[in-house]
């Protein structure tokens, strides 16, 4: 399609978007409406809402319009599956310049089309605003499925960390992507487009899971939520966590420790959660530590000790690379 978003017009835009969506057995009325109508069987509805701005949390010369798309939809669906429930549906609002190609905008929903049907969920509604920046907010809904909601202040000293998903692969592209390359390609569309696990959110509700959260901020970062809320002391065994060799090699190229970006890297979405000792995991989870009774403060430790070096993301005070680009992990 030629032509930018002015050109074409809201409506029109708002046309050319939404024809391209598909639909759940959940969603009784979407798109075109006042409001969409979502079926919530449970009577319970898990809602969750993320922004990504243009210059801060991604980049036109490296990521398409179909990757921002699907990194924003698995983003918001991953904090849905966190909390054990199923994802449901998602609703857009969308801030664009309007000199910006109508393709792109087309591009985006396609990729929100995408990540959804891979978790079972659908794009239902949104908002589209004329602006400066880039700028996409989502909405993101599930349901319970009769299952209570796994928190992060449920953690027990005597319960294991386990982890699924991938861990600093994000990170690890990023580094890549910073110093002007676009290989390993695998790192580097893990950062363009992760894959969060979401089915084993609810799968771990069903297990028993005490806590969970999904991997965004850094995994100390996030287990460090877990740790204040249920006022315990979590320790890893870094020997437990996995380190791909390829990202070995990486880490030599670029002058970082691996390490780094598995403890400390976000945006893979893994989803990390806390289990009674006698739950028989499935294959697909992998311990990584244990809670322990708290010290002085709750915390996360490392082989017994603090994590002294760089933690994870903090929007108002974390690490910010030279490109503006929030850098998960960045040693």
């Amino acid at each position: 399609m030629k032509g930018t978003v002015g050109e074409l017009g809201e409506f029109g835009l708002i046309r050319e978007m939404t024809s391209r969506l598909t639909t759940t057995p959940a969603v009784r009325l979407g798109p075109g409406d006042d409001a969409a109508v979502v079926t919530a069987p449970d009577r319970r509805v898990v809602v969750s809402t993320d922004v990504l701005v243009e210059g801060r949390h991604f980049r036109r010369d490296w990521s398409t319009a179909y990757d921002v798309g699907r990194k924003g939809a698995a983003q918001n669906l991953a904090d849905i599956a966190a909390m054990g429930a199923v994802p449901t549906a998602l609703v857009l609002g969308l801030v664009v310049p309007a000199t910006l190609p109508a393709t792109w905008a087309i591009e985006l929903m396609d990729g929100l089309r995408d990540e959804c049907q891979v978790a079972g969920a659908a794009v239902v509604g949104g908002d589209l605003v004329r602006g400066d920046t880039i700028t996409v907010a989502i909405t993101a809904l599930g349901d319970m499925r009769n299952q209570e909601p796994v928190v992060r202040s449920g953690a027990r000293p005597g319960d294991v960390v386990a982890v699924t998903g991938w861990l600093g692969w994000s990170a690890a592209g990023h580094a890549v992507l910073s110093r002007g390359f676009r290989s390993p390609r695998a790192f580097v569309e893990a950062h363009r487009r992760p894959e969060p696990p979401y089915h084993a959110g609810p799968a771990a509700a069903a297990l028993g899971a005490t806590s969970m959260t999904d991997v965004s901020d850094g995994l100390i970062a996030d287990l460090g939520h877990i740790a204040e809320a249920s006022n315990v002391r979590i320790n890893l065994v870094s020997g437990k966590v996995d380190v791909p060799s390829q990202m070995y090699d990486i880490g030599q190229a670029v002058g970082v420790d691996p390490l780094q970006w598995v403890l400390t890297g976000g945006e893979d979405h893994a989803i990390v959660a806390t289990f009674p000792p006698d739950v028989k995991l499935p294959a697909r989870w992998k311990v990584i530590g244990e809670v322990l009774h708290p010290s002085a403060r709750p915390e996360v430790t490392v082989d017994g000790a603090p994590w002294t070096r760089a933690g994870g993301w903090d929007h108002f005070g974390g690490d910010e690379g030279d490109d503006g680009i929030e850098t998960p992990g960045r040693g």
